[in-house]
């Protein structure tokens, strides 16, 4: 009996000294986040909804609806300026619209993106998502080695050889839009622009025919959805891991994760194996790769991790370009005077022939101003983020070292004093003669870190609409919405409902 009070002593006073050693280091928690407040609050921002969470409970609220959380930074940016302070429990986040500051660190390899914002990318819930790819590395010397071996598969003159299977992939889009137009059924564009691009990377990366278009229960678009809600609850709501009725959803998300590098592992394997053995294989973006990659002096480097890392961001990229066609079509619909010059252009390019060449969409500059005039205003992938370890001067206000800065072109785009009459949809705002802008436009970011897969998306993009305008019309569905939903990536809510029908002879 002694003992048994003697241990209910021992266990009541270990209780008692790891309550307070608990209250202590939260307190001195508290005082730092205190110290963060005194050494940042100069910095213009709105007022913290927390004391320890700062600006958290806000920006998670739009979270759980998967609205567009950039209108409220373009709120923020329009009420208190170029270099507006956003704080998160005892981060600094800093959301900067001056264009001098965008240029200054951007344009330089020497700020790192963000290892608070991208390491969160970086998995899902504990599972490997994209990892350390081109996309997440922090790690200059890692990133620069991924960018080199990757290079020569983007190149304009490796591109101009896939116009056959941009077009061939297209034309699978056409004969799903002539089933519709002679049904009279109703087409959900983001759906099929999500399915083409996605059986276009298949194909022109990984040499896989999935003709998804044809084949509405592929486990892939709904892995890619799954992981890009996954994304925007893991990145915006600490505490969603703690509730035990998400933990259903969480599960989802890992093994959707699980499927698309499993997926690929078995691509990168088979592919490998068909090389060492001197078979034929495709001529694709992943025998380029994998080339290059055994060209270097550090060939254990480059591993399969990496590999898949970067297999995964392929996919994304392809919901990027499925959003901004979407986008297009929609603006298009509410514009009949911009879609009816369009079509004049590309009736003048290509008239009636069904293969589009790689010279004809440098004669299309009207479709190019309007998918640059998409990207304005709806930029899929809208922001970046750096980590800034030293002290610096932006627009006249002093910045302490250690803080991050967010660039956000979807909030710069839609801002009056770079773009007069924002709202507006004015392709010729990128005629070829109208003054450049200044570091407030870059859908596919700026500098070193600039998106590799950019001419490749908007080639993609142009072939897909000037086939689609070449031989349809289309009306929006009366009474759907033109709201945005942040899903990872910026797409329209209502999916951009049309009536398709085949265009008149003229």
């Amino acid at each position: 009996m002694a003992f048994f009070y003697q241990f209910v002593l021992w266990a009541g006073y270990s209780l008692l000294c790891l309550l307070i050693l608990s209250l202590i280091g939260f307190l001195c928690y508290c005082v730092y986040i205190k110290h963060i407040h005194m050494k940042y609050d100069h910095i213009p921002g709105p007022p913290r909804d927390s004391f320890l969470l700062g600006h958290s409970p806000i920006l998670q609220r739009p979270t759980l609806h998967f609205t567009n959380v950039h209108d409220i930074f373009l709120e923020w940016a329009e009420i208190y300026g170029p270099v507006c302070r956003i704080n998160s429990l005892h981060y600094v986040i800093l959301l900067v619209t001056c264009p001098e500051t965008t240029k200054e660190i951007l344009m330089s390899a020497e700020y790192p993106k963000s290892k608070v914002m991208y390491g969160r990318l970086s998995s899902l819930f504990g599972t490997r998502f994209l990892g350390n790819g081109l996309v997440t590395s922090q790690n200059h010397e890692q990133w620069y080695r991924q960018r080199r071996i990757m290079d020569p598969a983007f190149r304009s003159l490796y591109l101009q050889g896939l116009m056959g299977n941009f077009n061939e992939r297209a034309e699978r889009l056409m004969e799903k839009l002539t089933e519709l137009a002679d049904s009279k059924t109703e087409a959900k564009m983001l759906h099929l622009f999500n399915h083409v691009t996605l059986d276009v990377i298949t194909k022109v990366a990984f040499g896989m025919d999935l003709n998804m278009l044809q084949s509405p229960d592929s486990p892939f678009p709904k892995a890619i959805q799954i992981c890009l809600k996954g994304l925007v609850i893991y990145t915006r709501d600490t505490f969603f891991q703690l509730c035990p009725k998400n933990r259903p959803f969480i599960k989802e998300v890992r093994e959707a994760c699980d499927f698309l590098r499993a997926t690929g592992a078995k691509w990168i394997s088979d592919r490998r194996a068909a090389i060492h053995n001197g078979e034929d294989v495709p001529k694709d973006i992943l025998t380029q790769i994998i080339k290059t990659a055994s060209k270097e002096e550090d060939k254990n480097e480059y591993d399969e991790e990496l590999m898949l890392d970067n297999f995964v961001t392929f996919f994304i990229a392809g919901e990027t370009t499925a959003n901004q066609l979407a986008f297009c079509i929609m603006e298009l619909g509410r514009h009949p005077d911009i879609l009816a010059k369009v079509k004049k252009e590309v009736d003048s390019v290509i008239g009636m022939k069904q293969e589009i060449s790689y010279d004809d969409l440098g004669s299309m500059t009207y479709l190019s101003q309007i998918l640059k005039e998409t990207l304005r205003m709806y930029p899929p992938a809208p922001s970046t983020s750096r980590d800034v370890a030293k002290h610096m001067v932006i627009d006249g206000i002093h910045i302490p070292g250690g803080v991050i800065c967010k660039f956000d072109t979807y909030i710069t785009g839609r801002m009056e004093k770079f773009f007069k009459d924002p709202l507006m949809f004015d392709p010729d705002r990128f005629h070829p003669d109208a003054p450049k802008p200044y570091y407030c436009y870059y859908p596919f970011l700026l500098g070193p870190r600039s998106c590799l897969g950019q001419k490749f998306s908007q080639m993609e993009a142009k072939v897909v609409m000037a086939k689609l305008l070449q031989r349809f019309d289309f009306t929006l569905v009366p009474g759907q919405s033109f709201c945005i939903m942040d899903m990872g990536t910026l797409r329209p809510k209502s999916s951009v409902v049309c009536m398709i029908k085949h265009r008149s002879p003229n």
